[in-house]
């Protein structure tokens, strides 16, 4: 009995993750670049009971019986699929249509992002939303700066940065540069929309844009949260009959024990 309690509390405690994580994913429906995550399962060791045994000469082999005893998270994955393209107008809101990822930076250290919404600061340099500087598609990432008495700028597709200067000359500013991993997964989220680096995502290629596997710049549009609402509330009420499935386990249990318990009177 106290094992199938265990067992039962095991999944109570994996469907609550599978529960956080399918919430975090709503809230962040709305949240530009969002990569959705995703809960998934897998069996705790197995208590022995009988071995397998071979077939002889007068009787047939036997299947072993094993007892599991309970669920583990196998893994919380991040979800990179195409999120949709918005059109806002806007020229300096990015969208990446197809794989590859933003790089901006502090000076020390870089950040990787899908989301495009970036602005100028008081001395016409590219930032993100929390200041960190939009980097170019050279290998030491230099800052992107249009000059504050620029006359206008534009964006192009490969994410060269245009602008016309006082003489109505047009300049370049740089390049827009788009990072790519060989494995994107592995990447490791540090909240404002930022991933960092890790041990398993495979060195950062950096480059421009159509370059090492990346997509295009979209100009005017932002990426949107890659969650579908309606496959989240289908996993939320996975996540709460699990749960719920669960707690009965217990209860049966307990019910069982307690029939023991009035054997002697």
């Amino acid at each position: 009995m106290l094992a199938s309690m265990y067992s039962s509390i095991s999944g109570m405690k994996n469907h609550q993750q599978m529960l956080d994580v399918t919430s975090n994913n709503i809230a962040n429906v709305n949240t530009y670049g969002y990569k959705k995550g995703r809960a998934t399962f897998k069996d705790m060791i197995s208590q022995q009971i009988q071995g397998a045994t071979a077939p002889g000469d007068d009787m047939g082999g036997s299947n072993p019986m094993q007892v599991g005893l309970g669920t583990q998270m196998g893994s919380i994955d991040t979800v990179h699929t195409q999120g949709s393209l918005q059109n806002t107008g806007r020229s300096l809101d990015l969208g990446i249509s197809g794989d590859g990822f933003f790089r901006v930076g502090d000076g020390t250290n870089d950040f990787y992002t899908r989301a495009g919404n970036f602005y100028l600061d008081q001395d016409g340099n590219m930032v993100n939303s929390d200041g960190y500087y939009v980097l170019d598609d050279s290998d030491n990432g230099a800052q992107i700066n249009i000059p504050v008495d620029a006359q206008s700028f534009s964006i192009g597709s490969d994410g060269t940065v245009s602008y016309t200067d006082v003489d109505g000359d047009t300049q370049e500013a740089g390049t827009i540069g788009l990072t790519n991993f060989a494995n994107p997964g592995g990447l490791e989220k540090n909240g404002s929309n930022l991933y960092t680096e890790s041990v398993n995502s495979g060195d950062a290629q950096f480059g421009g844009a159509g370059e090492n596997g990346t997509g295009e710049i979209v100009p005017g549009t932002l990426e949107m949260s890659n969650v579908d609402l309606s496959e989240e509330f289908t996993a939320m009420i996975k996540a709460q009959r699990g749960f719920q499935a669960n707690t009965r386990g217990i209860t049966t249990a307990d019910e069982v024990l307690q029939e023991l318990m009035n054997l002697k009177r």
